[in-house]
């Protein structure tokens, strides 16, 4: 029996449907013409035959194989308008993806060892291996450890084994992380779907090191923009550079979205509170990124428009919500009487002439790159102009230092003491082979409170993908929701979850010193020793739970046993840095995630390196703003939505009018 339904990816625009049969079925077009007349292909003669061949060859390419579609069947051949309007069903069995990672040996073998970590004679600590036990096994515990530049990672609360960590080696040797990862060094176009290079390392290489991208070492370009950065900065710091009036420019307001806010803002909240940035602090740094117009005022609450400078912040200079909340600034120190606003304009673009329409001085704007992607760019001007201008361009180029090390790190080290290259392999084992779908980032510094923030963008804009960088849909689970809340807020708020509720991996993140050491006497230890005490108990707790048997010792009511009874086998893993969050360790962490984030894209065959998925928003968005500005301002009726929207949008348009 044949089945119809649509495809997952929507009608196409060349014709008719094709059936898959039971297993599985896509709506696929064959003609170019729509029509409710649906004929069998049973029967019919060497044109219908045809069609069918085309029809199946195509489907084949497109959705399985990821090959180029080519020409429509319309236009492949000579085809009569009424063979257009005709279609035919087909039956075509699922095509197995031949480039698909999961067909690869390494990923069966990993599958079926998987199954391991469900079969237990202990039922209280769930499935899988006693983590009670492993973490008894000396061997295994210095085996789970890696170490660079004095910072620790402990994956022994991991649910895997040696045996596993061996074949995760093995599926990336197979999945050629080796080779993507010296092809995105050589400045090959890895980011295929956009035809670009993926060069953010040349962004904090040193001076004498060599990127080239399209036949051009760019790490040159790199640090004459960083030179122009330095001295604009400092200019600015010395009051070389005022504003309009005359006046010293010490406060700057970052404006922009996504990419060019999240990492930035990270990295300066947890600066801010560092002895060594703090104490070079030249006014405030703010951020306008939200539209919502409540930001503003937020944003600019003491602030003095003749003191004042704004980045704005924009690869194409056409991001709709940074280019209002820009014109929102120019609104602001027009109003305040400034009469020359470009004193107070910047830009970091790779659009200059629109940067340049908008009133910036050429010379006040920042060139980018399109081998930088926006989670990626921070170690560009997007994070250095402001980081400068606050703290010094010693402070940013501290943090382009640790960025490096962990670049060469990650470029040189062996892939079974690399640590983003184990954070990554862990990462694989737990959402492909564990099926876990949530990750939790737990730093247990306060400086790091918008760190979970930017992580969220890096790693879910990068591989919350459901197609290889092929065009094949994927078999398999990839990317996780990751959250988080620095330590000890989070054990307040979410951690019931993870100790009792849904499995969620986690990363414990940890610093043997605190910006600001407080020990009050009297104490037993210093208020960073109490907060460390946690980052300890928290990942044993987690492993180890707590047996029915231990709760009943306790003297625990019977009926209240099973409300704490915890049971253990979660899986985290803990990253000790030296020291506190400084402007150096604050680019290793940075570093760290980003490489993560490509080799576990690399491993599942993912582009990590573009993001269409926030595209069709925006375009809809478009409509609905056209829709809205008619309506509101020229009564037009709302037309070209469905229903639901329809109807959203009316009802806000009538409390708009009333």
């Amino acid at each position: 029996m044949e089945h119809q339904t649509s495809s997952p990816c929507g009608r196409l625009a060349f014709g008719c449907s094709v059936s898959l049969g039971p297993v599985s079925s896509v709506s696929l077009p064959v003609s170019a013409v729509e029509t409710s007349c649906r004929v069998s292909a049973k029967g019919r003669g060497t044109s219908a035959s045809l069609r069918r061949d085309v029809a199946k060859e195509q489907l084949v390419k497109k959705h399985f194989l990821g090959l180029p579609l080519g020409r429509s069947v319309a236009t492949s051949r000579n085809v009569t308008y009424q063979e257009q309007a005709a279609t035919a069903v087909v039956s075509v069995p699922k095509a197995e993806k031949a480039n698909s990672i999961a067909q690869t040996p390494e990923w069966k073998r990993l599958v079926e060892h998987s199954k391991e970590f469900y079969r237990t004679s202990k039922p209280e600590l769930m499935a899988g291996i006693n983590m009670r036990d492993s973490l008894l096994d000396k061997e295994r515990c210095d085996r789970f450890q890696a170490e660079h530049d004095g910072i620790l990672m402990d994956f022994t609360r991991q649910r895997m084994t040696q045996k596993t960590l061996d074949m995760l080696v093995d599926l990336a040797k197979a999945a050629k992380l080796e080779e993507k990862r010296a092809a995105m060094a050589a400045g090959n176009h890895i980011n295929s779907t956009e035809d670009r290079a993926v060069m953010h390392i040349a962004l904090r290489a040193a001076r004498d090191e060599t990127y080239m991208v399209d036949g051009v070492n760019v790490v040159a370009q790199v640090h004459e923009v960083l030179d122009k950065v330095q001295d604009f900065a400092e200019k600015i710091r010395t009051g070389e550079i005022v504003g309009s009036t005359g006046k010293m420019l010490k406060d700057v307001v970052c404006v922009g979205i996504g990419g060019s806010y999240l990492a930035t803002k990270f990295v300066h909240e947890a600066l801010r509170t560092d002895p060594a940035a703090s104490s070079l602090a030249l006014g405030r740094l703010r951020f306008y990124a939200n539209v919502d117009p409540v930001e503003f005022p937020r944003c600019v609450e003491g602030l003095d428009p003749e003191t004042t400078i704004t980045i704005i912040i924009s690869k194409t200079f056409t991001t709709a919500e940074t280019i209002l909340n820009a014109k929102v600034m120019k609104q602001w120190y027009a109003s305040a009487g400034i009469t020359d606003i470009s004193a107070h304009l910047v830009a970091v673009s790779t659009n200059t002439s629109l940067c340049e329409k908008f009133g910036i001085r050429s010379d006040y704007i920042f060139t980018m790159w399109d081998w930088v992607g926006g989670r990626y760019s921070v170690t560009s001007c997007v994070g250095t102009l402001p980081l400068s201008i606050q703290y010094g361009f010693g402070t940013a180029e501290q943090f382009l230092a640790g960025a490096r090390n962990i670049d060469h790190h990650f470029f040189t080290a062996p892939l079974e003491n690399n640590l983003p290259v184990l954070m990554g392999l862990i990462g694989v084992w737990n959402a492909s082979f564990l099926g876990k779908q949530t990750r939790a980032v737990l730093p247990y510094a306060q400086a790091l409170v918008k760190f979970a923030g930017h992580i969220q963008q890096l790693s879910m804009e990068s591989n919350g993908k459901g197609v290889t960088i092929d065009g094949n849909r994927c078999d398999y689970q990839t990317g996780v929701v990751e959250f988080g809340e620095p330590g000890t807020d989070g054990q307040h708020s979410f951690y019931q979850l993870l100790h009792q509720g849904r499995v969620v991996p986690a990363d414990f993140i940890g610093f043997s010193r605190s910006q600001h050491p407080v020990h009050l006497k009297g104490e037993v230890v210093s208020n960073h020793d109490e907060l460390m005490a946690n980052f300890f108990a928290q990942p044993d707790v987690m492993a180890r739970g707590k047996t029915l048997d231990e709760v009943h010792q306790d003297g625990v009511p019977f009926y209240l046993l099973p409300h704490k009874w915890f049971s253990g086998n979660r899986p985290s893993i803990s990253l000790l840095f030296p020291g506190s969050p400084d402007a150096y360790t604050l680019g290793q962490l940075l570093s760290l995630y980003e490489h993560r984030t490509a080799v576990e894209g690399f491993i599942w065959n993912l582009n990590s390196f573009d993001q269409w998925g926030v595209e069709l928003g925006k375009v809809l968005a478009s409509k609905v703003r056209d829709q809205l500005a008619a309506s509101l301002e020229k009564d037009a009726p709302v037309a070209g939505f469905c229903g639901p929207t329809q109807r959203m949008m009316e009802r806000y348009i009538q409390l708009n009018k009333s």
